[in-house]
């Protein structure tokens, strides 16, 4: 059965001074291992450091705020709009003027997802999710943008997308195959149909979801749900209770402020087991 909780459920413990930190998604928590899953909030002035055991990877975006990330041969100025990659060994430290607040994701001992993991060369990658290409969903009124991937971060350790219902839009039954995965709602609320339960969702819910289990959503508010999503591993089956139902996101030619993205990436099925030509 999924598991699911909301944020104002998690009592916050201190890192260090002006940092508290939330664990979102833990082993003992999910009964599993795959993710690790934080809430991070960073007062206004503070500094802390970020490091990545050289087994795991790291990624993190900002919820609030604004942040600068210093580690690299540049310093990375970071807004919401922002999903930052850090790679197995990675150093550095984060810094905040206004304060932030950060999803903060690691996979332990990734190479179990990814036979490439030690050769691949990873490095740090920030990119801009408000310039990548925004995806038209077939059948209903959703729209997809990815976030985490094999080409944009180089490892097939995981995937992440974040998905746009607009008020009244629901997806398909369906259920994964070869990965475990979570939902993190930013923004908005719907119904979360879970195996032969419903609950209701909203703002600040985490959802963690394992292989096999069918779940959909409706969104029944009067403002958009957006939540983000990551699967580990990025490879895995969808399989639609309804299998002329199957899921084909399209693309737009615009970015999800209506300008050009910065790639393209071309009509695919999310019944496709490998990553198409620019996910």
């Amino acid at each position: 059965m999924p598991v699911l909780f909301n944020l104002d459920q998690i009592e916050p413990t201190v890192v260090t001074t002006g940092v508290t930190r939330q664990a979102l998604i833990t082993k003992e928590r999910v009964n599993s291992d795959f993710i690790q899953l934080d809430h991070l909030t960073l007062q206004p002035g503070i500094s802390t450091a970020l490091e990545v055991s050289k087994t795991d990877l790291s990624w993190f975006q900002l919820l609030q705020g604004t942040a600068t990330l210093n580690g690299s041969e540049k310093p990375h100025k970071l807004t919401t709009s922002n999903v930052t990659f850090l790679p197995p060994g990675f150093e550095g430290g984060i810094t905040t003027k206004e304060g932030t607040e950060i999803l903060y994701g690691t996979i332990p001992r990734a190479d179990r997802f990814d036979p490439n993991f030690q050769e691949s060369h990873l490095a740090l990658r920030c990119i801009n999710w408000r310039k990548e290409p925004i995806l038209d969903s077939e059948h209903d009124a959703r729209k997809r943008i990815y976030l985490v991937t094999p080409t944009l971060f180089g490892t097939k350790a995981i995937k992440g997308e974040m998905i746009i219902y607009p008020p009244g839009t629901a997806a398909s039954n369906h259920y994964h195959v070869g990965a475990e995965h979570f939902q993190y709602i930013i923004s908005g609320s719907a119904k979360a149909y879970l195996g032969e339960e419903t609950h209701p969702v909203r703002a600040g819910d985490t959802l963690y979801n394992y292989e096999n289990e069918p779940h959909y959503f409706i969104n029944d508010g009067d403002e958009d749900m957006v939540f983000v999503e990551y699967f580990v591993p990025a490879e895995c089956v969808t399989e639609w209770i309804n299998p002329e139902l199957v899921c084909a996101w399209l693309p737009t030619g615009k970015n999800i402020d209506g300008g050009i993205p910065t790639r393209d990436i071309g009509a695919h099925s999310s019944a496709e087991t490998v990553n198409p030509d620019g996910v």
